[in-house]
């Protein structure tokens, strides 16, 4: 068992607690802003004075349509100024909060996912930013008992309510007295697992848990403290990085959250960048992908590098391994114009643990270390099969599933330890205090025909380094075959600067020798057939999200994806393959 040296500070019962400590003293700060389309781009700012009104405006509503822990509040769409407002008025008077990701009712064809979270919490109040775009998933899952709020567009042949009328509701001693009942530990809000695998599972999420874990954050980063912290984020609300983590950093440090309304995917990037030429941050935040596009875009915008790096003090990454090319292209860029290195830092968390649970030293900060437990978590290695997983109990730990008590049971082991699914080998066997490394998921490792065990996780970080900088991520196949193969994700500028417009990169005869030689070298230094790729072949056609192919925080999901393309990777094996496939070769 490992157990940090010092024992968790005081923190408050309730994370709004923190909105009235900074409203009283700056109530003019800005707490959160969105450029605003119908002024021109121009930043549309909640001050913290501004926001603790219009919570207890709007939790005045929330309680005078009897919305409850019982009766929660569903929220559709995704992140926007309205939602900031609802999550916390939800959090402030006791109602239960769910967001649910947009994809189930913008991209999904049949609403069985959101039909499957609407029907398992039972919403008292659905919201919709627009509920013209939302107007079909509305008809299709949402309950008929259940009030429909939205900012704008009310739908046809549904009873909407205006986010306004909320806005403009006068608060009552309830509001007071509904914050002062709070129990912190009471169901908060439900995060939803991604349902890879199945229908998503409700985390119960308390307000000990995300208090406390604002806590252990301002604990490992003590510049928290000193100086309110400025973010620009794109990250998701209803995932726990960006709604439990980033959000809640902001708020508990009486900081400023800038919307980014760009993503780290073709033809959506340009608007992050944008908001970066403008808004100089203290930490940014991403996930592998997006620092692989914000490195090619630093490398060629001067003014870019200038604001980017003017006042960070810390980069952090997660979701997957960082590669390591894309870490050393920051340290050049972050030397030649800064003059230092800027912390990279990551971790191990899970929308079970709130998430910070295991995070990295900077002194032991690299490519595939996760790090220590932070003050309040005690970490066990527990081993399954031929490999040690990561266990955690701590007060940031969810007390389980939301009306699923089997998978509750199944989440944690005979002592009540959360068990992660990820297993971690020591950096130093020597010395512990150095951390762990990342040695996959357990989930994702699979047997070959052979017997042999295959450990995804670190041979897929392997395969990403040798083939960079032309390869962003890769999926490994496939269970029950006598030899791996591999899916590459190309990185498209890389591929652009080798491969002519218009030609196939897969049978381009300058690209395939690059990626065949890398492979082959790859190949001899692995000691055995589980870490060997023996064929492979890239992939140009988009991940789907849709399908799950990708998430919505643009990390892969190897499962899904090998699901979907059963057809590429029958390819993959077959005993003459297509042209496309790369033969990599006895590495004898």
């Amino acid at each position: 068992m490992v157990t940090p040296r010092r024992a968790l500070g005081a923190y408050p019962r309730r994370l709004t607690g923190n909105l009235e400590h900074w409203a009283a003293r700056d109530p003019d700060r800005t707490l959160i802003a969105r450029r605003d389309p119908a002024a021109g781009g121009a930043w549309r700012r909640i001050s913290y004075g501004q926001m603790l009104h219009a919570v207890r405006a709007v939790g005045q509503a929330l309680l005078d349509r009897g919305a409850s822990v019982e009766r929660p509040v569903a929220i559709l769409s995704a992140n926007c100024l309205d939602q900031a407002v609802l999550t916390l008025a939800a959090l402030h008077v006791g109602v239960l909060v769910a967001p649910i990701s947009p994809s189930y009712a913008l991209l999904a064809k049949d609403f069985a996912k959101l039909r499957h979270c609407l029907e398992l919490i039972g919403p008292a109040i659905v919201f919709a930013e627009d509920g013209r775009r939302f107007a079909d998933a509305i008809a299709a899952a949402c309950p008929a008992e259940a009030s429909l709020i939205v900012s704008r567009h009310p739908p046809e042949g549904r009873p909407a309510t205006l986010f306004a009328e909320l806005l403009a509701t006068t608060p009552g001693p309830a509001v007071e007295a509904a914050a002062e009942a709070m129990d912190p530990d009471a169901p908060a809000k439900i995060l939803f697992t991604s349902g890879s695998t199945g229908m998503p599972k409700g985390v119960i999420n308390t307000q000990r848990m995300i208090c406390s874990n604002q806590q252990m954050l301002r604990e490992a980063f003590p510049f928290l403290a000193e100086e309110p912290p400025v973010l620009l984020d794109w990250l998701p609300w209803h995932h726990t990085f960006g709604g439990n983590h980033n959000l809640g950093l902001v708020l508990y440090n009486g900081g400023a959250l800038y919307m980014d309304d760009g993503r780290p995917t073709p033809g959506r990037y340009a608007e992050s960048l944008r908001n970066l030429r403008e808004i100089a941050t203290h930490i940014h935040f991403n996930v592998p992908l997006g620092f692989s596009e914000l490195v090619q875009a630093l490398k060629e915008d001067a003014t870019l590098r200038e604001t980017f790096f003017s006042r960070l003090r810390m980069m952090f990454y997660s979701s997957a391994g960082l590669p390591q090319h894309i870490w050393d292209e920051l340290d050049t860029l972050a030397l030649a114009t800064r003059g230092e290195r800027i912390p990279m830092i990551t971790g191990l968390g899970a929308t079970e643990t709130a998430p910070f649970a295991i995070c990295v030293r900077e002194e032991f900060s690299e490519s595939g270390a996760v790090g220590l437990p932070v003050p309040g978590v005690e970490l066990k290695l527990a081993p399954v099969g031929d490999k040690m997983e990561a266990r955690v109990r701590g007060p940031s730990i969810t007390p389980g599933y939301w009306r699923n008590p089997t998978a509750t049971a199944g989440a944690f082991d005979e002592e009540g330890w959360y068990r992660f699914g990820d297993a971690l080998v020591p950096l130093d066997a020597d010395d512990l205090h150095k951390g762990f490394r990342f040695d996959g998921r357990i989930s994702e490792d699979f047997k070959l025909s052979t017997g042999t065990w295959v450990s995804v996780g670190p041979l897929r970080q392997r395969l990403v380094a040798a083939l960079a900088p032309f390869v962003k991520d890769a999926v490994i196949a496939a269970p029950d075959r006598d030899m791996l193969t591999a899916i590459l994700l190309p990185a498209p500028e890389a591929i652009l600067s080798l491969v002519p417009e218009g030609q196939h990169p897969a049978t381009h005869p300058a690209l395939r020798a690059i990626l065949a030689e890398r492979l082959r070298a790859l190949a001899v230094e692995a000691n055995a057939s589980s870490q060997r790729i023996a064929r492979a072949t890239l992939l140009m056609e988009p991940l789907s999200i849709e399908a799950g192919e990708i998430t919505d925080k643009a990390s892969v999901n190897q499962r899904a994806v090998l699901a979907r393309r059963a057809a590429l990777v029958a390819e993959l094996y077959a005993e003459t393959p297509p042209a496309h496939v790369l033969i990599v070769g006895d590495p004898a």
